[in-house]
């Protein structure tokens, strides 16, 4: 069975930073690109980075140069490190399977985490 588990969301202020973290399994992690998706309130979802399994990273516009994403295959685990936050980044973020994955296919629990929210207000 698939599970990815998502940690490290919290409150912070703008210009703060988070780290969360996907603990994965189920499959074999090495071999699979993985990615962040988040939703903030009354939004749609949006694509946020992705990773593939030959260390290739690309990142949404927006979180460009703010945000990196990471793994370690020795663990099972992806993470998202979340600095200069903005009010605009609040959101529940979710690990997902794939690099670029097809957002339709939310929440179905196979490729999607239950998600950690991030909330950023002064």
């Amino acid at each position: 069975d698939v599970q990815l588990v998502e940690s490290g969301g919290g409150v912070v202020q703008p210009g703060g930073s988070l780290r969360l973290s996907c603990a994965a399994s189920g499959f074999i992690f090495s071999e699979s690109g993985m990615s962040w998706v988040r939703q903030a309130p009354g939004k749609t979802l949006e694509w946020v980075a992705g990773i593939a399994t030959y260390q290739y990273t690309y990142y949404a516009e927006s979180v460009k140069g703010r945000f990196f994403i990471s793994r370690d295959n020795a663990v099972n685990t992806i993470y998202l490190q979340l600095n200069s936050l903005k009010t605009e980044d609040t959101a529940m973020y979710f690990c997902a399977k794939g690099f670029r994955p097809d957002l339709s296919t939310f929440p179905q629990r196979e490729l999607w985490g239950q998600g950690t929210q991030v909330t950023v207000s002064s």
